[in-house]
Parts: structure tokens; C-alpha cells; sequence
């Protein structure tokens, strides 16, 4: 542990600093914006497909908060409302009916006017795209049909209880049906949604440019010309672009970052809990790909299951908190976040190094176990990478680390090109959206290949289950059942730090951490 414990030392300006001693929760800025101007923000990483039947990225669903409106979105209390629906759904015939009325008066960015045609079209490619990232959230729902211009009525299998909270992301989302059939697979390159910003450019790995869009049905409330996405892995020159003025917001801010940012006031601080996870997915069975049956993979971790778990208990939750994100974050052992209404507190287990090498030794293993980590390469998540091989390393295995850039991890993910990944989740209000995709057998971000009768039996009671202790009971229960698998390691929860330069009025930063710049600007009486 010697090495770990350097490896953290290194650089820390604190480790003692907490998320509760950064200040109170900031999610929104009210002051008076002025119209006109550019604003930058800096990501993390590149966003992937433009397309929302493709995204997975959370850096993307900042990018379509500001182009791709959905049926229905949540506010700063993570309450569902609507947005593209006029109304709150009518539900009936025991739950298998769905009726939503469509705003009207809205058009897409190519003048394209919205209609519940418009909405079934999307909604029938969100569930049917053989690639869809949306599939598994829509697959309970077995017609859709227009209903004249401002009706579109949904009939399910069954009960769907999650399906409010899909339509209140990328499932909601709703693409203009004559940009779909001009430009087809290549509409991540064309996209066309409702929304107070329209696409313009993307030069790839480095900049996305939306600009004011004049057909959104409130384009009066849009304050910004232009906003402009950039993608900076390193955490310090995103900052410094903040202070020389070459940016103006800095997304997944990491801890040392924020530290140096509360010691500037000319910055300010936003911040919010959040409803995801992160952590590691071990490849036991995705040998086909997304989507595809699960099979044979190679590698010790996906041979027996005995070697995950003592994978699982070499690693110290509290201790990679402590030092990689100097105790800001929280640490996390299931999907389900226990600030949402239906999550449970739940005590991680503690690292075990006896417990794992007598795993290792029942599973027959004698010499060092090799493992190969994929992980993004930034500054932080390479920093997380060393604290795991070093950790890992005190239980008998050899952790080789393959830093690589975030989209294209995500593709070798999708693939079943990796043994181990580091990747998360940004959250979703209803915990089906946490758990079905990524543990259901056929899950559309089932990358581990994970495929238990059990858990799918547990996700199915979930989604037509409506009463929510019930709801919670069957969501501890399959995570337990998750983490009794350890193909999903879960490790810590983030929370939402977003970093903004002072002369930014108008911005919001909810709990699933998407930065909304619809009413963003500049504040009045600051020059830009």
C-alpha cells in the first residue's frame, strides 16, 4: 500500500477536503442576462454520435439540452415536467395505454413543423434501429400511433413504470422527420431537433457550434448568438482557459480543479448531487457486441468468477475517494443512487486482501493474475487507474493499463474489444434507468455481457411494479443480485462540479448533470 499511498500524496493540495465543505448545493444563476454573444464551454472529453437513438456520452446530452428538446425533462427538484408534450400522459387499461398530447406551435431547425406524426416516427427509431442505445428503454412498448396533429398514443406488453422517466431523456427526444429521411444513418452529422439552439459545425475532437435557432417557439427567452463546445481533456487547461477568457464554462470539473477554482473570484462554483455511478465493467460474456447474444470471452476475469470478486475485494472504495478526488466524491457499491426517492443506503464492503487471495487460490491461480484495464486518458481517470493496479497488485494480480480516448473507449466497449473498462453512468431519475440496459441480458449498454435469470426476472417485477416500496425492495434486490455477479464494480458517485467564469448569468447544473444553457448569457452591464 506504500505505493498507493504516494501515488496519492502526489500533487494533493488537500486530502481532508469534502463536498460538504466546498459550500451549499448551486445549481442555478438568476441575475439579468443581456442578449447577444458567444459562449464556450470546455468538456472533458469529445461527445459522441449526434444522434439521440445513438449518444451514450453525458458530455452529448449537454450538447442535445441545447438542440434536442424531449417530450417531458426534470427541474432543479428532479421533478418530471413536460416539454415537447403539452401535458402530463393519460394513462389507462391497467397501465398499457398511453395518450400524450404534443405542444403546439413548435418546429423543428429545418422549419419542419412538430406533430404526433413527427413524434411517432421517433419514437418507432428510438425502439426499432438495430444500433439503438434506446431499445431496451422502449421495448415494452409494442405501438405507436398518431392520433390526428397533437395526439400519440402508446399501447404496452404490460405495465411500464419506468417509461416516464425515458421520455425524459434521449428516448423523448423527438428528430425532424424530413432531416431522418434525407440523411438517414448520416444523421449525426445533420441533426435537426426542436430546441433554442440549432447545429451549425463539428470539427471532430475539437469543437461543436450550435447557434440561436429563429424557428423555437421561445426564441425570445434565448440570450446567446452562439455557443461553442469544446473538447479539453486536461482539467488544468480547461481552467486556464476559463481565466484567459478563451472559455467560459468547464464541465466535470475535477476536485483539485474546483479547489483552485473557489481561490479565484472571478469564477464561480456550481454544484449538484447526482443520480449515476461510476465505476468498472468487466467483459464476462460480450463477445458479439451490443445487443447480440452474449458468449465465450478470453481472460481470467471473465473465466471464473471467483477471480472478479477477488478483483472486486482488493479494491479500498473510501481510500480511491480519498485519494484520487480527495475525499469531494461518495462512494458507491450499487446502480441506484440513495438520494433518489427510490434508493437505499446501502454499507460498501470494506477491501479484503485475505479474503482475495484465498479466492485466487480456490480458483487455481498461483502466480500474478493478469488483467487489462482500459481507462480514459485523462489526467484524473489515469490517476484512478494507477490507485486500482497498485491496489490490485497487493492481492496478486498484474493490472496492465490501456489509456485511450473516451469515444473510442466507448467503441471498443461496445464491441467487447476490452477484459475491464473504467466507465459510468450520469444517472436517471427512475432507477430502471440505471439498471435494465446495463444488467438486462439483451440491455442496449450491456457491455459486460452480464446475462443472470434472476436479475432479469428482478427488472421485469421493476418496470411493472408501481407501488414504490415495492419498487425499492426489487431494486436492493437486484443489486444485489448485480453485485453477486461482479461484472458491474461499482465504485464511487460524483458529484456535479461545474466551473463557470463570473460574468455567466442564467446557467443550470441539476442532479443529472447536464449543463442547460437556454437561458444562459451574459449578465447585464458585463461586457464579452
Amino acid at each position: 500500500m506504500a505505493a498507493v499511498l504516494a501515488l496519492g500524496l502526489t500533487g494533493c493540495a488537500s486530502l481532508t477536503t469534502s463536498a460538504t465543505e466546498i459550500g451549499g448545493v448551486r445549481m442555478a444563476d438568476d441575475r439579468p442576462v443581456r442578449d447577444g454573444g458567444t459562449l464556450t464551454v470546455a468538456f472533458k472529453s469529445d461527445p459522441d454520435k449526434l444522434d439521440p437513438s445513438l449518444g451514450s456520452t453525458l458530455v452529448g446530452r449537454s450538447v442535445f439540452a441545447a438542440m434536442c428538446q424531449k417530450l417531458y425533462d426534470t427541474d432543479a427538484d428532479n421533478r418530471i415536467r413536460p416539454q415537447l408534450a403539452s401535458g402530463m400522459p393519460e394513462v389507462s387499461d391497467g397501465g398499457r395505454k398511453v395518450v400524450i398530447r404534443i405542444r403546439g406551435g413548435a418546429r423543428f431547425s429545418d422549419g419542419t413543423p412538430l406533430d404526433a406524426k413527427a413524434v411517432e416516427t421517433s419514437l418507432r427509431r428510438h425502439r426499432d434501429l438495430p444500433e439503438s442505445a434506446r431499445a431496451s428503454e422502449l421495448e415494452p412498448v409494442e405501438k405507436v400511433e398518431a392520433v390526428g396533429d397533437d395526439k400519440v398514443e402508446l399501447r404496452l406488453k404490460e405495465p411500464y413504470e419506468p417509461l416516464l422517466g425515458a421520455l425524459a431523456d434521449r428516448s423523448g427526444m423527438v428528430m425532424s422527420p424530413r432531416a431522418l429521411k434525407k440523411y438517414g444513418k448520416d444523421f449525426a452529422t445533420h441533426p435537426s431537433c426542436v430546441g433554442p439552439f440549432r447545429f451549425k459545425e463539428r470539427v471532430t475532437g475539437d469543437r461543436i457550434v450550435l447557434e440561436k435557432d429563429p424557428n423555437y417557439y421561445a426564441a425570445s427567452r434565448v440570450h446567446l448568438r452562439r455557443i461553442v463546445y469544446r473538447t479539453i481533456i486536461d482539467g488544468n487547461v480547461r481552467l486556464a482557459n476559463l481565466r484567459s477568457g478563451d472559455a467560459q464554462i468547464s464541465d466535470q470539473t475535477a476536485p483539485l480543479e474546483v479547489q483552485s477554482a473557489l481561490t479565484d473570484d472571478t469564477l464561480q462554483l456550481f454544484n449538484s448531487p447526482t443520480l449515476g455511478y461510476q465505476g468498472l465493467t468487466v467483459n464476462i460474456g460480450n463477445a458479439h457486441g451490443l445487443g447480440k447474444k452474449p458468449g465465450k470471452v478470453d481472460g481470467a476475469l471473465a473465466r471464473d468468477k471467483r477471480i472478479r470478486e477477488a478483483f472486486a475485494l482488493s479494491l479500498d472504495r473510501r481510500l480511491i475517494n480519498k485519494i484520487v478526488f480527495q475525499g469531494m466524491y461518495d462512494t458507491a457499491c450499487g446502480p441506484v443512487a440513495p438520494s433518489s426517492e427510490l434508493g437505499t443506503k446501502a454499507r460498501c464492503p470494506g477491501r479484503d486482501l485475505a479474503g482475495a487471495r484465498r479466492l485466487l487460490r480456490e480458483a487455481g491461480e498461483k502466480g500474478r493474475v493478469p488483467v487489462e484495464l482500459t481507462i480514459s486518458n485523462t489526467v484524473e481517470d489515469m490517476r484512478l487507474g494507477q490507485v486500482v493496479q497498485a491496489m490490485a497488485k497487493d492481492a496478486g494480480f498484474q493490472v496492465k493499463l490501456r489509456p485511450t480516448e473516451f469515444t473510442t473507449l466507448l467503441e471498443h466497449a461496445d464491441k467487447g474489444d476490452f477484459e475491464a473498462v473504467s466507465v459510468g453512468w450520469s444517472g436517471r431519475l427512475d432507477p430502471a434507468g440505471n439498471v435494465d440496459a446495463f444488467a438486462g441480458t439483451l440491455g442496449s449498454e450491456n457491455r459486460s455481457g452480464i446475462s443472470d435469470e434472476r436479475i432479469d426476472s428482478l427488472i421485469a417485477d421493476g418496470r411493472r411494479t408501481a407501488d414504490p416500496g415495492e419498487r425499492r425492495d426489487i431494486y436492493r434486490d437486484v443489486t444485489r443480485a448485480i453485485n453477486d455477479q461482479y461484472a458491474l464494480i461499482y465504485l464511487y458517485r460524483q458529484r456535479n462540479y461545474v466551473v463557470a467564469t463570473d460574468d455567466v448569468a442564467g446557467l443550470r447544473v441539476y442532479g443529472d448533470g447536464l449543463i442547460r444553457v437556454e437561458n444562459a448569457g451574459y449578465a447585464e452591464g458585463r461586457s464579452r
